[in-house]
């Protein structure tokens, strides 16, 4: 398993990944397949481009499979620039329960450490999602609250998880 830094030019593996996700796990996702299906090529290159502030991480198996991706997004706001966002963590089902998640998150943290200023580093779960939150707990992340009714989707509620890790 490699993890890596993905750019504009793993736009087109990156999106089908995340499609994927949206259909397998649409509970686990703040946004939809309907909505990020028509989603430009150029768009989702913009979406993948590191900054310092922002940046992808990609699980590459070893026949050179994305299987893996978990994004950080640090906040711009000056009261708030002392933390980070993870987003869009996603595994392939397939590779679940193989450190797919725990080497993405690790490797998403020692990068987060790099940010100058950056003090803690924010996730949320779906309450529900036990393996995910006890991935999360297990690398340091604190629950702090959950929110009822976080996300809806065709009639169904989930409640969230909101998770913190002091740096």
């Amino acid at each position: 398993m490699h993890i890596r830094l993905l750019d504009a030019t793993d736009a087109n593996r990156y999106h089908a990944l995340r499609l994927r996700g949206l259909t397998t796990n649409p509970e686990a996702f703040g946004s939809t397949y309907e909505r990020e299906v028509g989603f430009t090529l150029d768009f989702v290159e913009q979406r993948l481009k590191p900054s310092e502030d922002k940046f992808t991480l990609g699980a590459i198996d070893s026949e050179g499979v994305l299987v893996g991706i978990a994004t950080f997004v640090r906040e711009s706001s000056t009261k708030i620039r002392h933390k980070g966002n993870v987003f869009g963590v996603y595994t392939t089902p397939e590779m679940r329960g193989q450190g797919v998640g725990r080497s993405l998150l690790l490797a998403l943290i020692e990068r987060a450490r790099d940010c100058e200023g950056l003090e803690q580093i924010n996730i949320a779960v779906i309450t529900d999602n036990a393996p995910a939150r006890k991935l999360y707990q297990s690398l340091g992340f604190i629950s702090y609250g959950t929110e009822h009714h976080s996300l809806k989707y065709e009639g169904q509620y989930w409640d969230e998880d909101y998770m913190a890790l002091k740096l």
